[in-house]
């Protein structure tokens, strides 16, 4: 290995020659194992260093229903993006591991249903045998379900095993964060002030460690009711009639609202920090934030809205320089990138009413999702991430119907390089906001920018070398070269943008950009970011939904002058496990991420 690829220590830090011109006070030299404001893990180098003495843990608190695994999953995708190492500890998952319910709960089943609508699985005879008070059915599914009775405060002894529970694994987190990670999510309800205090209390020992509550509180009954509905596809429900289970768990429900004290003066005197999230971000309170990563949070979760809209993430038109395999520099678009963006600019016009329609139709289904209820045995959402339109992208009038549902406001974002800004020409002015921002630049190659890979590989052979080794951590040298970790800091004040903003928008813009943004989106590991395969001609449309980013992606055909929707999954060259969907389409299967996305695909 090239003696240029030592690791430079932290207390050892200086700004040198190659170093990031994002500003002097943070800047770092090449190598280093850091970037402005904070530092990137290496994964997998056993000298990997965090980013101060200090860690953090996340403490979720709400009732169910409320929101907060969408919290946590997204900002578990974006911590992760930033590069530090986060992790979520899900208590209700511990608890299904637990033991069924114990006696007192046994004998109440009855008074749970309707009708008389029993509660085990379909197919299961619901036999069962009791061990030191605890119910324990045959089948696998009754025996890791808690009914409502569980989560009743006056059962004492149910509420003795959910503490426990919780206290468990908060201790699984600590032991994570002695073992090198960062911040670590504790996902659980803690909705009495008891269970938070004692939470506070076993924090007291680890002098290095941060706590940030954060409430999620929701208000609008529309929500509240969609989620219940979705709850009844939860593990706790499987095989349960949807209506029996939505009875349960509204039942729940109730048991937690009884014991329910929202976060307020008992942990204000304590001194603790917190952040209340209400009606996903329309109000925001803050108490006492005071650390970096706390800020982090806090200001990232102020930017969530639900509205319907899709971001769409594409490069530019073919440039002259991209036709001669020239890296960066600032190139006109050749006559092939020229044809693609007018193209483009048909696309997107069709889009817009294409996109209305599917709304408007994933309103439908909702509205009749929630009068009549899901079908039993999956876990999707079933209405809202429905087929969402057609194998290929065929011409569509606006009829007068969805007119009042295509989004008056379409913004496109371009970078400041000329190809760019030429892909956009032939968007009508009148009916698209464009923005061009610096930050969506291709990233800097140094002193290689308009070099080929091979000019590269004989001129500076130690420095392709280097590339070659750690795509994401390797600078180019010469002044203002950049690396993968200088961009995902660069880009992070857009992905906040992208999640405040309430309408759709196009970004027109390069390789790095787009590898960056869409393992942001799909939630996609750093180490893998430089190399995804994202050639010309795509167009990679991200949906934000409840669950998750729906991912659709369109491949131009020259031959045609025209886009044709084809397999996301391959096409990113990641292989993802099917589930089971409700109401699939042929043309639209629905696979899931590592975290919380889903991909459409047609065969």
């Amino acid at each position: 290995m090239s003696e240029r690829l030592r690791r430079i220590p932290y207390e050892n830090l200086s700004v040198a020659e190659g170093s990031s011109p994002m500003g002097m006070m943070f800047d770092t030299p090449r190598f280093a194992n850091t970037v402005p404001f904070f530092r990137f893990q290496r994964f997998g180098h056993g000298d990997a260093r965090t980013d101060s003495d200090h860690k953090l843990v996340v403490v979720m608190v709400g009732l169910p229903a409320r929101g907060k695994s969408y919290i946590v999953k997204k900002l578990k995708r974006y911590l992760s993006w930033l590069g530090f190492q986060t992790k979520i500890f899900n208590v209700g998952d511990r608890r299904r591991l637990a033991g069924s319910t114990d006696e007192h709960e046994h004998k109440s089943a009855s008074a749970r249903h309707t009708n008389g609508a029993s509660a085990t699985c379909a197919g299961c005879d619901g036999s069962s045998a009791m061990d030191n008070g605890m119910q324990t059915p045959s089948c696998t599914h009754c025996a890791t379900r808690h009914s409502s009775a569980f989560f009743d405060p006056d059962n004492a002894k149910a509420k003795q095993i959910r503490e426990q529970v919780a206290l468990d694994v908060f201790d699984d987190l600590l032991r994570w964060l002695q073992a090198g990670g960062q911040i670590a999510i504790h996902d659980a309800t803690n909705s009495t002030i008891e269970r938070r205090c004692a939470l506070i209390s076993r924090l007291k020992s680890e002098a290095d460690v941060n706590l940030l509550f954060v409430e999620s509180i929701c208000t609008d009954k529309d929500i509240i009711n969609r989620n219940i509905k979705l709850k009844t596809q939860s593990p706790d429900y499987v095989g349960i009639d949807p209506e029996v289970a939505e009875a349960d768990f509204r039942a729940r429900l109730r048991n937690y609202e009884r014991a329910y004290r929202t976060i307020g003066a008992a942990e204000e005197k304590l001194d603790v920090q917190y952040c209340k999230i209400i009606d996903v971000g329309k109000k925001v309170i803050a108490y006492n934030i005071q650390g970096f990563l706390e800020s982090q949070v806090v200001f990232y979760l102020m930017n969530m809205n639900l509205e319907s809209r899709v971001i769409y993430v594409t490069r530019h038109g073919e440039s002259e320089d991209n036709a001669a395999g020239r890296i960066g520099g600032d190139a006109s678009l050749a006559p092939n990138g020229t044809k693609y963006a007018k193209a483009l600019a048909r696309f997107i016009d069709r889009r817009r009413v294409e996109f209305a329609a599917e709304v408007e139709e994933s309103n439908r289904r909702l509205a009749h999702f929630m009068a009549s209820g899901s079908s039993s045995g999956t876990n999707s959402e079933p209405e809202s991430v429905s087929s969402h339109g057609s194998r290929a992208s065929a011409p569509c009038s606006m009829p007068s119907s969805l007119r009042s549902h295509v989004q008056p406001d379409f913004e496109i974002w371009t970078s400041m390089l000329k190809r760019t800004m030429e892909t956009v020409e032939y968007f009508d002015p009148l009916r698209y906001r464009i923005k061009n921002i610096r930050s969506l630049n291709e990233i800097y190659a140094g002193k290689c920018e308009g070099m080929t890979y091979e000019e590269i590989a004989r001129e500076y052979p130690d420095e392709y070398e280097a590339r070659q080794l750690d795509k994401f951590y390797y600078r180019y040298p010469g002044i203002g070269g950049e690396s993968y970790a200088d961009v995902v800091l660069r880009l992070q004040q857009v992905i906040v943008e992208l999640e405040r903003i309430r309408h759709s928008v196009l970004l027109v813009t390069h390789r790095a950009m787009a590898r960056t943004l869409l393992s942001y989106f799909m939630d996609i590991p750093t180490t893998h970011m430089p190399d995804m395969d994202l050639p010309l001609g795509f167009i990679y449309g991200c949906e934000p939904r409840p669950f998750g980013n729906f991912l659709r992606v369109w491949q131009y055909d020259s031959g045609r002058d025209d886009f044709e929707e084809i397999n996301a999954s391959s096409v990113l060259k990641i292989r993802y496990p099917k589930i089971a969907m409700s109401e699939q389409t042929p043309a639209s299967p629905l696979l899931p991420s590592p975290a919380e996305t889903a991909y459409s695909s047609k065969h």
